[in-house]
């Protein structure tokens, strides 16, 4: 085991021990089920079935994530748990939507064929990429869920706060481990790592863009509890950095060397296109 191999394991051990010692909960006896507030706003179910619906392509996720860090035992058997946590999460979402009585079986079962019609792409190819691709949108889904379970909480709905609560704490974790993660490849390799950030940055979109049936019109839904660009910098993008410990300035390098990068690219590609033709 390489000495990049030994820290990524050390890091997932640490993840994981945390986990079994004080974050583990039971969809069946940790959620307040009698506390559902069946008069709950319709706007606050659809919020509630958009998230798992974004959920319910866990099969593309694991499938995709844990294959491109395979050769990685400790961010392979990460993904393995990820996977559980967030079956989860699904799970817990799809029940509050029937036990609420917004949404019935054939509804649910409709909602899931609709969304297997569809395949979810890994977005980036490398594993550093998708290491900081994941950072970022656990951290954003914490964020995102953390406003709507105040959402919940100003409707009286117990049982729906209570798995924002959960679901958010679990994103949190998830969040960390990727970011302990990149600072290892940061130690290992910081203008490459670095590069990776960037071009994800600059290329970032939620997992449901496109996937999720009427996405278009959920979202604007979504954003009414607050969730925009200024939220994404000052909650995501900023302490993501500091954690990091990766300066704005030396990020926005970083970003114009990409950019410049995928100019000069570009430009080869044009350049080449006639010798190409022949």
């Amino acid at each position: 085991m390489s000495r990049l191999e030994e820290k990524l394991f050390a890091e997932y051990n640490t993840f994981f021990e945390k986990a079994e010692r004080e974050r583990r909960w039971n969809v069946y006896t940790d959620i307040p089920w009698t506390q559902v507030n069946r008069d709950a706003t319709e706007d606050l179910a659809l919020c509630a079935e958009t998230f798992c619906s974004v959920e319910m392509y866990l099969p593309d996720y694991v499938a995709g994530g844990i294959n491109v860090v395979r050769k990685y035992f400790g961010q392979a058997w990460f993904q393995a748990n990820w996977g559980y946590e967030e079956s989860k999460h699904s799970l817990a979402l799809m029940q509050y939507l029937l036990k609420s009585g917004k949404r019935t079986e054939e509804q649910m079962t409709d909602l899931q064929n609709r969304l297997f019609e569809k395949k979810w792409d890994l977005p980036f190819h490398t594993a550093r990429q998708m290491t900081f691709y994941g950072c970022v949108q656990e951290m954003a889904t914490c964020v995102i869920y953390l406003k709507h379970r105040e959402r919940a909480a100003a409707e009286n709905d117990v049982c729906l706060k209570t798995i924002y609560d959960y679901v958010a704490r679990d994103e949190m974790a998830h969040t960390r481990f990727y970011q302990g993660v990149i600072k290892v490849l940061l130690e290992e390799d910081r203008p490459g790592t670095l590069a990776d950030m960037a071009h994800v940055f600059a290329n970032f979109e939620m997992p449901g863009v496109g996937l999720v049936p009427d996405y278009d019109s959920r979202i604007l839904k979504m954003r009414d509890a607050g969730i925009d660009r200024s939220v994404f910098i000052q909650k995501i993008y900023m302490p993501i950095l500091k954690y990091l410990g990766v300066g704005r300035h030396e990020m926005l390098a970083a970003q114009r060397t990409a950019l410049e990068n995928r100019a000069d690219a570009r430009a080869a590609t044009a350049a080449a296109g006639p010798l190409l033709a022949v």
